[in-house]
């Protein structure tokens, strides 16, 4: 097993390189030049298992050794994907299962250092040498534009078809599409088809400010994804992925203008906390 290092600078902070990195739609963009088409699965926590896939069903299957939020993250590859499932261990796997690929990130003057080391069998060390620093000039370009989507998720051990159904139906969501206990979700009205149409209201309790949160669907995948326009425009993609028993909801969504990410990030993932919260409890 041979190591390889890689680094670049770049023109932004920590926090926003984080994401840049691992945000659904700039990882992406970013692993293009490995894959185009790329993604990942998984919950993102230490010790969670994560695989890194490819849109014909292939892949590895990998776990998050180490994860320090904005500094350090550290995945161990131990296995192939095809068709969508892991497969058993073989001799080639075997000579490189274990092996580690690791981000670092430093800030200094306003400037984010991406220092990257990965494991690499012999076979593999001209192409990664070719395909990485192409990858990370990528990450460069998406840190240090104005962010163009946001990731939020959970997981739930809950079935599939309940967690659908929770995310989906009027009769439930006016029971937890809200980011605070002092708001709540009056009415709900949802035509789940290609097409069409959905609207939420979302209102303060004290009945001093409301809105509504709608949009029209552009694709419904029931049971795996949808995706629809807001009214204002902006794209949001929902995926419902599975992996070990559990259902992982992620939403990305294009951010507005008003308010900073920061808020909008965390308002998203609080709604979505307030949905596995409701899923679990009834």
């Amino acid at each position: 097993m041979n190591k390889l290092n890689f680094s670049i600078d770049i023109n932004a902070p920590k926090d926003k390189v984080w994401y840049a990195l691992w945000d659904d739609e700039n990882y992406q963009n970013w692993t293009s030049p490995f894959c185009e088409g790329t993604y990942t699965i998984s919950d993102w926590d230490e010790g969670s298992k994560i695989y890194f896939m490819a849109p014909n069903g292939g892949g590895m299957n990998s776990r998050i050794d180490i994860k320090k939020p904005f500094d350090t993250i550290s995945f161990k590859h131990y296995g192939e994907i095809k068709d969508f499932k892991e497969m058993p261990e073989t001799e080639i796997t075997k000579a490189w299962a274990g092996s580690e690929e690791r981000y670092d990130l430093s800030e200094a003057d306003g400037f984010t250092t991406v220092s990257v080391s990965i494991d690499i069998v012999e076979s593999h060390i001209e192409y990664f040498k070719d395909a990485f620093p192409k990858a990370l000039q990528k990450l460069k370009e998406i840190a240090e534009a104005e962010t163009k989507s946001i990731t939020v998720r959970i997981s739930t051990k809950e079935k599939l078809e309940k967690v659908w159904d929770y995310f989906t139906k009027p009769e439930h969501i006016v029971n937890w599409c809200f980011a605070s206990d002092d708001w709540h979700a009056p009415k709900a009205e949802n035509d789940l088809r290609t097409g069409g149409t959905f609207s939420t209201t979302m209102a303060a309790k004290d009945g001093s400010f409301s809105f509504e949160f709608g949009g029209t669907y552009d694709e419904v995948i029931p049971l795996k994804r949808y995706t629809y326009t807001m009214g204002d425009g902006r794209k949001v993609t929902v995926k419902f992925d599975m992996m070990d028993g559990a259902v992982i909801v992620t939403e990305n969504f294009e951010p507005e203008q008003q308010n900073p990410l920061d808020m909008q990030r965390g308002g998203w993932q609080a709604i979505l906390e307030n949905f596995k919260k409701y899923l679990e409890n009834n």
